[in-house]
């Protein structure tokens, strides 16, 4: 049952994300800076992280937070060139390709890194199906693109 819930709650965050760029891109454009309407989104998410440790007394490990490497902090880095970058382009490509797109590139670098066992816990080798199934995402940005 465990599962489920994590399988329905991923796909209502992926389902979350279009209508997080929608907004975003309207507070752009009424912000007439979509760099700050990033920041902004960043910004009210950090709020409702704090609200949500507060209310939950999330606890943390100064110390392993402490000892980690540099290179972990540059999700935040990350996040926000996403962020930026839907924001930019979700009013120029719509909805259906910026997400097409969105989804082909994690995709590929899933892919990637479960072959060369980077960043994952289970290692899993590329094979012709997977190619094949990012082939069938990559033709279906295009058909969004074309038709």
């Amino acid at each position: 049952m465990d599962k489920f819930i994590w399988i329905f709650l991923t796909l209502l965050a992926g389902a979350f994300l279009p209508i997080q760029a929608g907004l975003n891109a309207r507070l752009g454009k009424a912000a007439s800076s979509p760099v700050y309407a990033a920041m902004f989104s960043f910004l009210v998410g950090a709020l409702g992280l704090i609200l949500y440790i507060l209310l939950t007394r999330q606890t943390i490990s100064w110390p392993g937070v402490r000892a980690a490497p540099l290179s972990l902090w540059a999700g935040g880095l990350l996040g926000a060139f996403y962020v930026t970058v839907i924001v930019l382009a979700f009013p120029r490509l719509g909805p259906g390709l910026t997400f097409g797109l969105v989804v082909a590139g994690q995709m590929v670098i899933s892919l990637l890194l479960e072959h060369f066992n980077i960043l994952v816990a289970n290692p899993s080798p590329i094979n012709y199906m997977k190619v094949l199934g990012i082939a069938l995402i990559i033709a279906g940005v295009v058909i969004l693109r074309r038709f």
